[in-house]
């Protein structure tokens, strides 16, 4: 059976799943280990790993479809490349820093793995450990905490002089262990004003999609069951 697949297949199609595993390997230890194991966004775990996949493939396909076009090569991948990094718009809302930064990563591991095709395996495991490395090195050394918008009633308590009460009050209200608070925008008519409110993650609190949004759009309010 394994007899009869080596000689479907070619010598250089092998090679490229070899490479394909490497770069679906580290980019599941980027995206599992390092990304989601802070943030619980599966929206976004779902996106980066098919992502990569997917531009993995293309780059391959693309540089070795035509490289019996000689001079043409350079413009098709110049173009293709451009599509490419093209794809970080593919989104509806706004999408945070922290996961823009992991979806160039995803996507720069995929093209990296796909064009390494005269590299040894040895080197480009390497370079990827090394890209996972800084990865791991900048969570670690650079603590993001989460924060939330808060439309908050009691006024009064804003004042500079009243922070320790505005902390015990959002942290009995919303059950979050409240570290920091910013206040925003101010509305003395309805007597309201705009919080951002950081606090400590737990287990209990996971980020979400809906994390730091002050208004529902209509797309959020059809997700709210699921």
């Amino acid at each position: 059976m394994m007899e009869t697949l080596f000689n479907f297949v070619s010598a250089d199609y092998l090679h490229m799943i070899v490479r394909f595993l490497i770069c679906l390997l580290t980019n599941w230890v980027v995206v599992d280990l390092l990304y989601y194991h802070k943030s619980h966004r599966r929206d976004f775990y779902f996106t980066f790993m098919l992502i990569g996949v997917a531009i993995f493939f293309i780059v391959f396909f693309m540089i070795f479809v035509l490289e019996d076009m000689k001079g043409k090569t350079g413009i098709g991948v110049g173009i293709g490349m451009f599509g490419i990094f093209s794809i970080m718009r593919y989104r509806t809302d706004a999408m945070p820093v922290r996961e823009m930064t992991y979806l160039f990563v995803v996507i720069c591991l995929s093209v990296v793995n796909a064009l390494a095709s005269t590299m040894p395996l040895a080197e480009l495991a390497l370079t990827d450990l090394l890209i996972v490395l800084c990865v791991w090195i900048c969570e670690r050394s650079i603590k993001v905490m989460p924060s939330k918008l808060v439309q908050y009633d009691r006024i009064a308590l804003i004042h500079q002089d009243r922070k320790e009460e505005l902390v015990a009050d959002l942290k009995e209200r919303t059950g979050l262990d409240v570290v920091r608070v910013e206040v925003g925008a101010i509305d003395f008519l309805r007597d309201m004003a705009v919080l951002k409110v950081y606090y400590r993650q737990d287990d209990k609190h996971p980020e979400t999609e809906l994390n730091e949004k002050l208004k529902l759009t209509n797309e959020d309010w059809r997700n709210v069951g699921e």
